[in-house]
């Protein structure tokens, strides 16, 4: 009989999925860009109104990677209240990000502009749809590590889950400046 054994749980393997993971989403919003890019030359382009939600949005993501930080900071001095309520405050500073997603996509619709409206409003709907999903993404992972960080009786051995949330976070922080700035520069 031929026994496989299967290698060990490496705590790095959760680090080396998840660079994978944004590794892959990176191409994908570098291909769309590209496309993006590439499209913005034809002579059809028509730029669409900037929703001033955006700027709102880019705030909250923002704060919300200084409070993940503070989190980080909590828990390397070893306040476990402190490190508990920046993850939650992170996680539903993330929720109101999506929030305010929506409203962005409502102050386009209200000033008439929809998806087939032009090439800009489609590349914006897509790639703001992207990056909404990959944050539901982070959002879903500051939720389980906010669960976690309330319920364990030992927070302080909670640092794999809070470098895996920060990596993600940052990343999508990011990434949402760019596509800000790449969308209506």
């Amino acid at each position: 009989m031929v026994t496989i054994a299967l290698p060990k749980r490496d705590s790095s393997s959760s680090y080396v999925g998840l660079l994978f993971f944004m590794a892959t989403a990176t191409m994908l919003f570098a291909g769309t860009i590209s496309a993006l890019l590439i499209r913005r030359a034809s002579s059809d382009w028509t730029s669409i109104f900037f929703p001033p939600m955006l700027l709102v949005n880019t705030a909250v993501i923002l704060v919300s990677s200084l409070t993940l930080e503070a989190a980080r900071f909590g828990l390397k001095g070893k306040n476990v209240f402190a490190y508990r309520s920046w993850m939650t405050v992170t996680m539903l500073l993330g929720i109101v990000f999506l929030v305010g997603q929506v409203l962005a996509w409502k102050e386009l619709t209200a000033h008439g502009i929809f998806v087939p409206s032009n090439p800009h409003a489609s590349f914006f709907y897509l790639l703001t749809g992207m990056h909404a999903l990959h944050l539901l993404g982070g959002i879903i992972l500051l939720m389980v590590a906010s669960v976690r960080a309330w319920r364990s009786s030992n927070v302080l051995e909670e640092t794999k889950i809070l470098t895996l949330s920060r990596m993600y976070w940052h990343f999508l922080d990011v990434l949402w400046i760019y596509l800000v700035v790449v969308l209506f520069s």
